[in-house]
């Protein structure tokens, strides 16, 4: 026996949707294409978004002396590659340098780069980019509206509406002038669609959006994927009640596969032209580019900064992110959809694991809560909505009036608790651009005011100083310029090493460094010659009371003072050769730290410990000859690596370069070769900082041109292990 219900028809097996009331769907929203725009609600709720934006532009120029600062230095890498593309030259960061994929979204750097060719240029493309930030915002509140009043009525859509106009994070976000709200628009953006398709079965502009979402950010494309999935269901169950012809719902199918095909393509762009299928920013941050990576190491730091989002995201902590509870009701609002209201069960189960997909995707970065979570900030609207559907399926729970009492309640406290964060969020947002501009924008200034013309100046925060100060800039940390995002990771050493591999007319002359960085170790290499100018900073500071507020560096004074130098590469290739003359004759040697020539030698530490890093390093040394500078890598346990051109059946002579560390460690090690044991390896301590000794291979084990080698504890399992840095081998017959 069945019945007719509020949502569907309700059988012995379940819920199914009404063939009347999908019918009806689908009348009501051909019916209702072109009220978006005579919804006076949806203009007052986007009006309501330009006005908040509008003040947070004004604190920051108040701020700043009236002029346009974003409040990280990140947006001038937007910039910077948007005036190239403007100026035709795709993806280069400096003019003639290689394709590099340092912006973060493609898309967004493209609408930049029209805003140029329009004739937006210099100081003004960053008002334009924050205005245009400040137009996705007002659309994603109007749109968040219309998709709220189309699952569960005015009432939902409207408080879902006001939310995400008074939302201090997206506030900031959306004047900051980088791709936030433009993303959290393409999401709400796929939502709307979908909605607007679903009943049909025929989705056209659905996977429009969702190539458009392909193109702008990495989580976007995860949460498109996990929507297109839905499609193709929602496809496949409304075939089953039509006379669709396969060949046409195999077209639409292969249709729905757009944003798929259009990754493919970006990545594979990337590959051919930089060597690299993944961007320089995930080269830079993911923990899976580490030195060493260690799975449970992973999926620790993956899950702290998971519970970080879930925590941030539900406004139970002291964090002013989102009002309390905000994301136990997207929890609810969520289920409550899927068990409610039948014909959205897809979209309820598609939007809650795209959410819980792109915070993991995003939780695998070495910086995740960066800049107030802004790599996460988009899905704010999505959850925000669902917040609102929760109180209301909360509300449902009561009867009469209490429904609406509910509700009521529930909406008016998380607008009071959001409208009261505003000041912070806006004067966070003042404070911050203060930083920038008291640091960054200064020394770009600077550097254009007093350095030559055609200078090559490292630094380690691409953005400001590239794009006001027209020189051209080495990025130390690897966003902008390739190759340098690993070795970074790899530490002062490999970083050493890359630059030495640079031609000498692409290599920097002058540093514009953090004096607080990691980068800044290269300062043991001797390479800062002469001090020309330092900046600290004076600019205010603000609370840290909000996630990700120490990663804005300079208002959090985590990176208060940036030094320039002048390069001195005299010391460049100082240790290259063992200080006694090499007895026989040279058969290979391998460079540690310089990552090409470790992967040649299939080169890798074996850490007598799970979770140590084996990170670079720089050493100069003052011996008879002079000073020697060289890079090394620090061990804990041992070593394997293959050495070639040898002549089998001769005995072979390792040199090493070694200091051992720890005066509490072992000096020996055992070594074998081809898995045989060779012997064991004693190393000198020298008061100095480094020792040469040499081992040799006896001949019966030297049996073909290749060998590999493993330095290994002289004791399994107990310690002392080895502690020790590793600089060149140089094998000699």
């Amino acid at each position: 026996m069945a019945r007719s219900g509020a949502s569907g028809i309700e059988t012995e097996n379940g819920v199914i949707p009404d063939p009347t009331e999908e019918r009806a769907e689908l009348g009501a929203h051909q019916r209702s294409r072109v009220r978006p725009f005579r919804d006076a609600s949806a203009w007052l709720i986007g009006g309501l978004s330009l006005l908040v934006t509008g003040l947070f532009m004004v604190v920051s120029l108040a701020y700043n002396q009236w002029n346009f600062i974003p409040p990280l230095d990140d947006v001038y890498i937007h910039l910077q590659y948007a005036s190239k593309l403007g100026a035709g030259h795709f993806l280069q960061y400096n003019t003639g340098d290689p394709m590099s994929t340092g912006a973060s979204s493609l898309l967004y750097v493209v609408i930049l780069g029209a805003f140029y060719l329009l004739g937006v240029h210099g100081t003004a493309l960053l008002p334009a980019a924050m205005v245009f930030g400040a137009l996705c915002m007002a659309l994603t509140a109007a749109m968040t509206y219309l998709l709220g009043t189309r699952l569960a009525g005015r009432p939902v859509g409207i408080s879902a509406g006001l939310l995400i106009a008074l939302s201090g994070p997206l506030a900031w976000g959306a004047t900051s002038g980088m791709e936030i709200a433009f993303t959290a628009f393409l999401l709400v953006a796929l939502l709307l669609a979908f909605t607007s398709e679903r009943a049909a079965g025929r989705f056209w502009w659905t996977p429009l959006l969702a190539v458009a979402a392909a193109l702008t950010r990495t989580e976007a494309l995860v949460f498109a994927a996990v929507l297109s999935v839905a499609m193709i269901w929602h496809l496949l169950v409304h075939a089953r009640g039509t006379a669709i012809s396969r060949p046409r719902l195999i077209g639409r199918i292969a249709w729905i596969g757009l944003p798929a095909y259009t990754a493919a393509a970006q990545y594979f762009f990337y590959w051919a032209m930089t060597g690299s299928a993944e961007q320089n920013g995930v080269l830079a941050k993911s923990l899976l580019h580490t030195p060493m990576v260690y799975p449970l190491e992973v999926a620790d730091e993956t899950l702290t900064n998971f519970r970080d989002f879930l925590t941030a995201f539900s406004g139970l902590s002291t964090w002013d992110y989102v009002f309390p509870g905000a994301l136990l009701l997207a929890v609810v609002g969520a289920v409550g959809l899927f068990r409610r209201a039948p014909q959205w069960r897809g979209l309820a189960l598609a939007t809650g694991i795209g959410v819980i997909l792109v915070m993991g995707s995003v939780a695998t970065m070495i910086f995740s809560d960066s800049h107030h979570l802004r790599y996460v900030q988009p899905l704010l609207p999505i959850v925000l909505l669902f917040a609102v559907l929760g109180i209301h399926w909360i509300g449902q729970l009561f009867s009469g009036g209490a429904q609406k009492s509910v509700f009521t309640g529930g909406i008016v406290l998380a607008l009071l608790f959001s409208a009261s964060q505003l000041p912070a969020w806006g004067l966070r947002q003042g404070e911050q651009a203060a930083g920038i501009r008291d640091q960054q924008v200064t020394i770009a200034n600077w550097i254009k005011g007093n350095l030559p013309e055609d200078a090559n100046v490292a630094i380690n925060d691409a953005g400001a100083l590239a794009y006001f100060s027209d020189r051209h800039v080495v990025d130390l940390i690897g966003l902008t310029t390739n190759g340098f995002a690993t070795a970074n990771l790899h530490g002062a050493g490999s970083l050493y090493e890359e630059l030495r591999r640079m031609p000498e007319q692409r290599r920097p002359d002058h540093f514009a460094i953090f004096n607080s960085w990691s980068v800044h170790d290269l300062e043991q290499a001797g390479v800062f010659g002469e001090q020309l100018a330092s900046f600290g900073l004076t600019s205010p500071t603000f609370s840290h009371v909000t996630i990700g507020g120490g990663s804005a560096c300079q208002a959090a004074r985590n990176c208060n003072r940036v030094t320039i130098y002048e390069a001195d590469w005299s010391g460049l290739g100082s240790g290259d050769e063992p200080l006694r003359p090499l007895q026989g004759r040279l058969r290979d040697r391998i460079n540690v730290s310089d990552l090409q020539d470790e992967q040649r030698h299939d080169y890798e530490v074996l850490p007598a410990h799970q979770g140590f890093q084996p990170y670079t390093h720089l050493k100069t040394v003052t011996e008879p000859a002079g000073e020697v500078t060289d890079s090394g890598r620090h061990v804990v346990g041992g070593e394997r690596f293959t050495i070639g051109g040898l002549a089998p059946g001769r005995s072979a002579t390792i040199t090493s370069r070694v200091d051992v560390t720890d005066a509490a460690s072992t000096d020996k090690v055992r070594v074998r070769v081809n898995g045989a044991p060779a012997g064991t390896w004693t190393f000198p301590d020298d008061p100095r900082g480094w020792s040469e000794t040499t081992f040799t291979i006896p001949a019966d084990l030297v049996t073909d041109p290749t060998a590999t080698v493993e330095l290994v504890p002289t004791q399994e399992f107990l310690g002392p292990y080895p502690d020790y840095n590793s600089y060149p081998y140089w094998i000699t017959q």
